[in-house]
């Protein structure tokens, strides 16, 4: 018979190979599928050879083409039901406080919950830097990037207006645990850095879709030529969206039958397919006013409805619009009138040109750098790269920039 001690050690052994155990199935479990994705090959869309538009694309194809625009990701990816992040865009440098830039937000459908929409639209500026996030998380988001701002060299004790914007990635995230602290929304500033921009499952793209497949984050940019006026539009979008799959007119949601109302008799067996959300940040180097920058957001809408969105009944569409020329920048407080230099109205079509392919190939960029993500609520699953080009070369609307004339 064993004694009291020997009982004690072995329930003890027990215990250590149980936990072990565990930790090792929570392991596999968290980041098996994830490895697995990350390893697959997915270019960007312009380098798997779809060409969007007519305009070239800045540098880094990316939001980050606009001088002094830094972009920075935080991904949380952690026990069994964590699948979230916040992504941060730091929109001009200096206080923005002090001197706020020129910004609008245009509302497509509002089914969403954007935090400091309202003064935006009062004053026509942006004070803060930009947040996405998942839906619940947006009020912690907030509070932590007041007390960024606050730490701002030149601050006192003013009220502030951050900005926070998010969709629903519930699919697959347990945001009803407000996995986004001031932890999180610190590091995604301080990571927050010009040059290229991480896309796909990553930071408030991290449990996003796309028509009821993997999304998230997508970027990317545009530089008109110096006729033009030689101004770069950069976009970067958190996709959470549905609709008909639609790349560059191909069906692609139809070739992989996925797409809302499939069954009529049955529609809502869909409903991951239409509903859904995006958030829509578009900077500009051009000196613009809030009007025109309204006009510009319009435009983005516009881009996102040529990727097949009809912005259903539940879906948040916003577009956050801002200019950093430094000749439309006013300082918050000024006793005589501030001179400032704008384009008219009769050289806004390039911009609205350039949004729109901009927002459109953004989206794109989200799809095709998607990876799968799954937890114990559920899985998005990647739209799978080798179909994806297949179906595109079908309808020959890859390379268009070496098959059509220009």
């Amino acid at each position: 018979m064993n004694s009291p001690i020997d009982d004690r050690l072995s329930k003890s052994y027990l215990r250590i190979i149980y936990r072990t155990l565990i930790l090792l199935s929570t392991f596999v479990f968290i980041f098996g599928s994830q490895l697995a994705n990350a390893a697959e090959n997915r270019l960007r869309a312009r380098d798997a050879g779809l060409v969007v538009g007519v305009f070239e694309p800045g540098v880094n194809n990316a939001i980050t083409d606009v001088e002094g625009v830094l972009v920075g990701h935080e991904t949380v990816i952690e026990s069994n039901d964590l699948r979230t992040g916040v992504t941060a865009i730091i929109p001009a440098p200096g206080n923005l406080y002090t001197h706020p830039i020129p910004a609008w937000v245009t509302v497509g459908n509002g089914y969403g919950k954007l935090i400091g929409e309202t003064q935006i639209r009062e004053f026509g500026e942006l004070e803060t830097p930009i947040l996405l996030t998942c839906t619940l998380c947006v009020w912690s988001a907030a509070n932590a990037l007041k007390e960024w701002v606050y730490m701002q060299p030149g601050m006192r004790e003013h009220t502030i207006n951050p900005v926070v914007g998010e969709t629903n990635d519930g699919r697959v995230n347990n945001m009803w645990a407000d996995p986004i602290q001031r932890d999180e929304v610190f590091s995604a500033l301080a990571n927050a850095s010009s040059g290229p921009v991480a896309e796909g499952s990553v930071g408030a793209g991290t449990g996003t879709q796309a028509f009821g497949w993997k999304g998230g984050i997508g970027t990317s940019s545009r530089v008109l030529a110096e006729e033009l006026g030689g101004y770069t539009v950069g976009v970067l979008v958190q996709t959470n969206f549905g609709g008909y799959m639609t790349i560059n007119g191909a069906p692609v949601g139809r070739e992989l039958g996925t797409y809302p109302y499939r069954d009529l008799v049955t529609p809502s067996d869909d409903g991951d397919r239409d509903d859904g959300s995006i958030m829509i940040v578009v900077a500009t180097n051009a000196p613009l006013s809030a009007r025109s920058l309204d006009r510009m957001g319009t435009r983005a809408i516009m881009g996102l409805g040529r990727t097949g969105s009809f912005a259903s009944n539940g879906s948040g569409d916003y577009v956050i619009t801002f200019s950093t020329n430094p000749a439309v920048r006013k300082p918050r407080i000024s006793n005589s009138p501030v001179a400032i230099e704008e384009l008219v109205n009769a050289s806004m079509s390039p911009l609205f040109a350039a949004t729109a392919e901009a927002t459109e190939e953004a989206i794109y960029n989200a799809i095709f750098k998607a990876t799968s993500i799954s937890s114990s609520r559920g899985e998005l699953q990647a739209v799978p790269f080798s179909e994806l080009i297949r179906i595109l070369e079908k309808h020959q609307v890859l390379n268009w920039d070496q098959t059509v004339p220009r």
